[in-house]
């Protein structure tokens, strides 16, 4: 027998009569007396790991089933970013400032394929969450919004650099992200606008969402923005004019998204309404989802990065390279995770391994772009 735990609940009377088992009758199987199952049902005892697996094998339930850890903050309140999830949903959960935030993972706007392991899963009723995750890890969590796929590759490098601190990297076109960064559901936002000649689009952009909020500006990578077309470009495109054709599919990205921003700068530039285009209207979720269209033969062109297109074994027409910026408000720079972020910003292995992806360039990254 253990010291009584005031952290456990103990489910083995509700358990045990639901079987229809006595106390005399669980005790005898078990090879305890019958005190034991009392003081264990009352709480003032909690029974060692044998005599725990003995009376799971003998109600046909687990342990966990019998007791059940009563972990703080438990129940406590989440803000549940995106569509309301289903009862059991997993999330990844991150303190951003006073609250608990939680992003479902749910494949749909993430960076990366494939599953990860959740920090919670969503209680019935969305009222509260049940912990996979130790609080302090919750709290050395960074949540990133943007659009650049090396942000995965900086996630890595940080948890290289302390078994402690995390970068959870959500998917967001740049508006969004700043969006999300000022309704304060994340620590971190990228934005990659291109400049037009009228200062630094990134910076204007992050002053105008956080309302002037203090916030500093760091450069992240450089990288070639433009139109991904099948191996081989069959139909001959060559810029975005060729987008008006009849024969060309074209997906387009949501309004807000910097690839859309700079597709309607070269149609202003080049006198095209975007009207002109058939397939304007018709969007995709992210970089990775155009790319698919068009090698899987479902579009004819695409907006995307030369990394991205490579990737998927297709060819590319240059429009711009353009800069991406972490915009990192002020009260968030003490923050475990986004320390570690400004360090390795600085690490010649993220630098070189940027500089490797096809059409990045590292030369820019860490330098103070702007303090807003």
């Amino acid at each position: 027998m253990g010291p009584p735990s005031d952290r456990v609940t103990c489910n083995l009377k509700r358990i045990r009569r639901e079987k229809g088992f006595s106390q005399s009758r669980l005790a005898e199987l078990v090879g305890v007396k019958r005190q034991a199952i009392y003081d264990m049902e009352s709480g003032r005892y909690v029974p060692n790991t044998a005599v725990a697996l003995r009376m799971a094998k003998h109600l046909d339930c687990s342990v966990e089933d019998l007791f059940t850890i009563d972990e703080p903050g438990l129940e406590q309140p989440i803000m549940l970013i995106g569509q309301s999830p289903a009862s059991g949903s997993r999330l990844c959960i991150a303190r951003v400032r006073d609250r608990l935030v939680g992003y479902p993972l749910d494949g749909k706007v993430m960076l990366n394929e494939g599953l990860q392991a959740a920090d919670g899963l969503l209680r019935p009723g969305g009222e509260g969450i049940r912990l996979l995750q130790a609080g302090a890890r919750i709290e050395k969590t960074a949540v990133l919004l943007g659009c650049d796929p090396a942000f995965s590759i900086l996630s890595s490098h940080v948890a290289r650099c302390t078994g402690e601190a995390r970068v959870h990297c959500r998917f967001s076109s740049s508006l969004k992200a700043l969006e999300g960064l000022a309704s304060g559901v994340a620590h971190l936002a990228g934005t990659h606008l291109h400049n037009t000649g009228q200062g630094e689009s990134n910076v204007i952009l992050a002053q105008k969402s956080l309302s002037n909020a203090k916030a500093t500006v760091l450069a992240f990578s450089s990288f070639e923005e433009g139109i991904m077309v099948a191996p081989g470009n069959p139909l001959g495109i060559r810029s975005v004019v060729d987008l008006t054709r009849n024969d060309v599919r074209f997906v387009n990205r949501e309004e807000g998204a910097a690839l859309r921003i700079l597709l309607d700068e070269h149609l202003s530039r080049e006198g095209v309404p975007a009207e002109k285009i058939g397939g304007y209207g018709n969007l995709v979720l992210n970089h990775t989802h155009g790319a698919q269209m068009v090698a899987y033969n479902l579009a004819d062109a695409a907006l995307g990065l030369r990394a991205i297109s490579a990737a998927y074994g297709l060819d590319f027409i240059p429009m711009e390279t353009v800069r991406c910026d972490l915009v990192i408000p002020h009260d968030f720079l003490d923050h475990p995770a986004v320390k570690v972020i400004l360090d390795v910003l600085q690490m010649r292995t993220l630098r070189e391994e940027l500089a490797s992806l096809p059409g990045y360039e590292s030369s820019c990254t860490g330098k103070i772009i702007s303090a807003v």
